[in-house]
């Protein structure tokens, strides 16, 4: 029998689709994985309904169907003064975590590096491998996990390519500040690195923070790929609609590796996502509403318990130490504990680092929940006071 790859060798299951599946097994709270468990706008599930009605079957254009091109345009020029050509600052792909794939691709050859921030969403330092590249971690330090643009510079050599850049950031919830970011900007003019800047959950961000679009400082237009998605803003995860946006000599490259990836995305949703982008202000602001009463309610419970809480600038994640009551054992072996005894279901954070022992105490849960399951998670949680733990 031939064998595997040695780099596919390495990975193995991910840590979402366990937990999950512990979860389902156990009759546990599931805020291990980041999907709501409540349905997108009832007007989005109209508009994708239409749009398979009026005969949009087929294959979307490799690069987006000209009426989410064109509402990605839109969207960030009214949200952040960005002027892009639908045409060629834009590309489509099948959910956000294709749009880092195809970018990765479109810009590493084998033996470049690229600077990947930890604790970090589980798929780039897959991703970064199985494109030839080496990550270089640069981790950020609990509680407040601010960059340090001194690290990063000292971890930058002549074959760094590329950094990646998740703001709001999963999982800690940190929104980097405008002095964060243009210490960035001022690293990657300097250089010369393009910056990948993932940024799924730009609408959910909580007061007095804000979220400030990397490529639109001075001298990162030309140098920064902006990921995004209709996922967390449209509470449509499966939907898998994602994007890339950039100058157009990315783009262009970053089109050329999705039409050999997966060519297209599911052509219904480019629709309903593109009436999404086109909602009046109103329903951005009601969805930050939401996720700030559903904050509170875990918040809320988690202050009950013996856990230190790290409250959330944006994103829909809490992040917990979990020293006082591990009892020595790890984050995974807590979560795996937690889920199985006290019926909720979170994630460890030390599977987002190159080295487990920087996250070892740390856990992740996720609010983005109807407030019903929130409060029933919270009346589990509560055992955590008064439970012996063994």
């Amino acid at each position: 029998m031939k064998r595997i790859s040695g780099v596919v060798a390495r990975f193995g299951t991910s840590i979402f689709s366990e937990m999950s599946a512990l979860a389902q097994a156990t009759g546990a709270i599931n805020l291990g994985q980041g999907f709501p468990d409540f349905d997108p706008p009832a007007e989005l599930l109209a508009a994708a309904c239409c749009a398979i009605e009026d005969g949009h079957n087929q294959y979307a254009m490799s690069h987006g169907e000209p009426v989410l091109r064109q509402a990605l345009a839109e969207h960030a020029a009214r949200w952040y003064g960005q002027t892009l050509d639908p045409d060629t600052n834009v590309c489509v792909t099948c959910g956000a975590s294709e749009a880092l794939w195809c970018a990765l691709r479109a810009i590493a050859d084998p033996g470049d590096e690229v600077i990947v921030l930890e604790p970090t969403f589980d798929v780039y330092t897959p991703d970064v491998l199985m494109v030839g590249a080496r990550p270089v971690p640069v981790v950020l330090e609990p509680p407040h996990f601010r960059i340090d643009p001194e690290r990063i510079a000292a971890a930058c050599t002549d074959r760094t390519r590329a950094i990646i850049i998740n703001t709001p950031h999963n999982p800690t919830g940190r929104v980097f500040s405008q002095q964060e970011l243009s210490a960035i900007a001022e690293l990657c003019i300097r250089a010369d690195l393009i910056a990948i800047c993932d940024e799924v959950y730009e609408h959910i961000v909580f007061d007095p923070h804000r979220h400030i679009r990397l490529a639109t400082l001075d001298g990162m237009q030309e140098r920064t790929i902006t990921i995004s998605s209709g996922a967390k803003t449209f509470s449509a995860t499966g939907w898998k609609c994602g994007w890339a946006l950039g100058p157009e000599p990315l783009i262009t490259a970053i089109g050329r590796v999705h039409q050999f990836t997966t060519f297209a995305s599911a052509t219904p949703f480019h629709y309903a996502v593109a009436h999404g982008l086109r909602l009046p202000d109103q329903f951005f602001a009601e969805l930050r509403q939401q996720y700030t009463r559903r904050q509170a309610i875990l918040l809320e419970a988690l202050a009950e318990t013996p856990l230190r809480v790290l409250e959330p600038e944006g994103a829909y994640y809490v992040v917990a130490d979990i020293e006082q009551v591990a009892n020595g054992r790890s984050g995974y072996q807590w979560c795996r504990w937690l889920t199985e005894t006290i019926g909720v279901a979170a994630i460890p954070l030390e599977v987002f680092y190159h080295d487990p022992c920087y996250g070892r105490s740390l856990v992740r849960f996720a609010f983005c929940k109807r407030e019903e399951t929130l409060r029933r998670a919270a009346a589990r949680l509560g055992d955590l006071a008064t439970l012996a733990i063994p």
